[in-house]
């Protein structure tokens, strides 16, 4: 059996859709979600789940090798950054070679990069979109999602996997959101899947 641990910030729905895919498989599951953000919603949604949930400091991640003592009493096979905004430590990342994974809520390399996260990224595709559609109202403009490997740069890893959808001259930006939300929860689990099959 496959062990997944999963980091998040903030809300956690691709955690849980995670979460809620391997729960009945035989060759996977999640045994862990940590957070660098005690208030986080995920944190409820991983306890209701039954899976160990627990939440860590700057200290612990950066100054310390805390964070990386616990993923290494877990042995995961795969770590997961599903909604993940610090950015990860080279020491984790070499003690874990090419078991780190990431997903992006763009086409990657465009919209990528420090603060490029959540609704900053859709809000950037919103604005990139508005402006061409003003030059060209017939062109087709689309966004996506990026799920890579991690390295210690944002968003730099190499691509496993790109899913595209169009935004239209009447998306706002929480159409869009929502757009990429289903595209997040639809492909992610599966490429998770494939990736530790």
């Amino acid at each position: 059996m496959k062990r997944i641990v999963i980091f998040a910030s903030g809300n956690g729905t691709n955690a849980q859709r995670i979460i809620e895919y391997f729960r009945d498989r035989t060759d996977a599951q999640v045994v862990q979600v940590l957070t660098n953000n005690p208030r986080a919603k995920v944190l409820e949604r991983a306890t209701k789940l039954d899976v160990s949930a627990l939440s860590f400091n700057r200290k612990a991640f950066y100054k310390s090798d805390d964070v990386l003592h616990l993923l290494t009493a877990t042995k995961p096979d795969l770590i997961v950054l599903a909604g993940f905004l610090w950015l990860f430590p080279e020491k984790i990342i070499s003690a874990f070679p090419d078991k780190v994974i990431n997903i992006h809520p763009a086409l990657l390399p465009n919209f990528g990069g420090k603060g490029m996260y959540g609704m900053n990224v859709h809000e950037a595709v919103y604005a990139f979109a508005k402006a061409e559609y003003l030059k060209n109202p017939t062109q087709k403009i689309q966004t996506g999602i990026t799920i890579h490997k991690v390295t210690p740069e944002y968003d730099k890893g190499d691509f496993l996997f790109q899913a595209k959808v169009e935004v239209t001259p009447e998306d706002t930006p929480e159409a869009i959101a929502k757009k990429i939300h289903q595209l997040e929860y639809t492909h992610f689990p599966e490429v998770i899947a494939k990736f530790l099959s």
